[in-house]
């Protein structure tokens, strides 16, 4: 015995939604207010016939079936939302507190009725578990340093999670990084530390190249001993050049010790002359 409808008979409950589609184009005229609908550039209506999704419409002005259909307004515009502040624990073990902003559009209005009850709230959802997520695995120096990289990951995991809905995630940064006041102290100490370290050894190599060129220039007095005294007129000339200077000459302390000797040798010969020259008493008594 066979189970198919007849020809003639109504093809299961479709005969019921013919019914109610003929009576609504019969109250279209008295319930023209309600059939009315305008929708800005900016927005799409999903309409639901017997709640059935019959398609978008817009924008513009255009007409439903008064009772029968049933408009859903989407807003297309780019949605700004602030993602709570999360505490997160960095892969080093630090506690810092992190939020964010992301910014979002629909893009297919149809999925964001049909397959998500309120696709604001599920994006945000989704946009504060990734954030704990992804931070969690990296470290502090990436986090502060690396933030680029890090919105990067973060738009396209939120943006991938939130494609079957009809919601396309644009940008998403990484706003503020609040740290505990301890490991701020602990921050400015390194970085005060890395900043002596830089400047010894940048003293240090100044010190060194100076002793190479001081070295140099040694050589090439010594080869030529004129350098050293235009080197003396020159230090001379420049300390000149001011009014209240005490001048120091710098004299060779081989021309110093030559001088002392000298001195010291004609202090002896006069001592020892004179000496020679008093006679004993008992002399001028022989004499």
């Amino acid at each position: 015995m066979s189970t198919e409808p007849t020809p003639g008979a109504p093809a299961g409950p479709r005969w019921l939604s013919n019914i109610l589609t003929a009576l609504g184009y019969l109250l279209v005229v008295p319930l023209f207010p309600l059939a009315v609908k305008i929708v800005p550039e900016y927005q799409r209506g999903v309409i639901f016939r017997l709640g059935r999704l019959v398609g978008t419409r817009g924008p513009g002005l255009f007409l439903i079936i008064p009772i029968v259909e049933r408009m859903v307004t989407v807003d297309l515009r780019i949605v700004t939302m602030d993602v709570p502040r999360q505490d997160v624990i960095t892969r080093d073990n630090v506690t810092v507190k992190v939020d964010a902003v992301i910014y979002f559009r629909v893009t297919d209005p149809d999925a964001s009725v049909v397959k998500v009850m309120d696709y604001v709230r599920a994006t945000s959802l989704v946009a504060q578990t990734t954030l704990r997520s992804i931070l969690g695995q990296s470290e502090l120096d990436d986090l502060l340093t690396k933030r680029e990289h890090l919105n990067q990951q973060l738009q396209k995991i939120i943006d991938d999670a939130t494609e079957p809905w009809g919601v396309k995630v644009t940008i998403v940064e990484v706003r503020d990084v609040a740290l505990a006041p301890e490991m701020i102290r602990a921050m400015s100490k390194q970085a005060e530390a890395e900043r002596e370290r830089r400047s010894k050894i940048i003293h240090a190599e100044g010190e060194f190249q100076a002793a190479e060129k001081l070295a140099e220039a040694g050589k090439i007095m010594a080869a030529t001993p004129t350098t050293l005294q235009l080197r003396y007129l020159q230090t001379l000339t420049e300390i000149s050049t001011e009014r209240q200077s005490t001048v120091i000459f710098p004299v060779p302390v081989d021309v110093l010790s030559m001088f002392m000797r000298g001195v010291s040798g004609d202090r002896g010969g006069g001592q020892g002359g004179a000496r020679r020259s008093v006679p004993l008493e008992g002399e001028e008594k022989k004499g």
